[in-house]
């Protein structure tokens, strides 16, 4: 099955590229619409500004099939800033518009919490919790992974979704709750990095190939 990594210039593709290969998909980087649209799967990934993100994939052309080829149903897997270009704006430098397919907005951490101080960016590892409306119907996305599992943040912006339902999991960094993760049909996407997340995040790679080839 072939996987088209979208290269826009602002992923860490090599590691998921060597992810994809470990649980035996067939990773193309690439920045060619025909590319994207004859793939099994896309996997778009992201390190950096959301702006310049969004800047890149429209300089190269690639928004119009991003979104089409979501709409048509084609497996999605958004990471870190991937997963934020989801969304409908983020407030980082100002407020950027994103791809608009999942509702809610990309917001900062603030610099403190209760009057403590917090660390930003977020870097490391953190727990992800199951949110209650994938308790049963994500379970193969989520098959081998405990609930409370450790994964690899590395952040300063972080998701809201308007809807709960496109939450798959919850994270608490220096008491703020915010989503980790988003599931909505044939869309999912991380704001933890599996292909950084040792032998649980290498999992949630391969059940996503195994949804993959289940698709009708």
């Amino acid at each position: 099955m072939q996987i088209a990594i979208i290269n826009y210039e602002m992923g860490n593709l090599f590691s998921v590229q060597n992810a994809c290969k470990l649980v035996r998909l067939n990773p193309v980087l690439t920045s060619d619409e025909k590319v994207i649209m004859d793939s099994d799967g896309i996997i778009l990934p992201g390190v950096g500004a959301f702006a310049k993100a969004m800047d890149q994939l429209d300089k190269l052309k690639l928004i119009q099939p991003i979104q089409k080829s979501i709409k048509q149903g084609k497996p999605f897997l958004g990471i870190c800033l991937g997963m934020q270009l989801l969304f409908n704006e983020s407030e980082e430098f100002g407020n950027s518009a994103g791809l608009g397919i999942i509702d809610g907005r990309v917001l900062k951490f603030p610099s403190d919490s209760n009057g403590i101080k917090i660390k930003v960016p977020q870097i490391g590892w953190n727990k992800i919790y199951k949110n209650k409306f994938h308790l049963n119907g994500s379970a193969a996305i989520m098959k081998g992974i405990d609930d409370g599992e450790y994964m690899y943040f590395v952040h300063s912006y972080y998701s809201k979704p308007t809807h709960d339902e496109d939450i798959l999991t919850t994270t608490n960094y220096e008491g703020i709750n915010y989503c980790s993760s988003i599931k909505r049909d044939n869309i999912i996407a991380t704001q933890f990095h599996p292909e950084k997340s040792s032998k649980k995040g290498i999992s949630f790679y391969k059940n996503w190939a195994e949804l993959i080839k289940k698709r009708p």
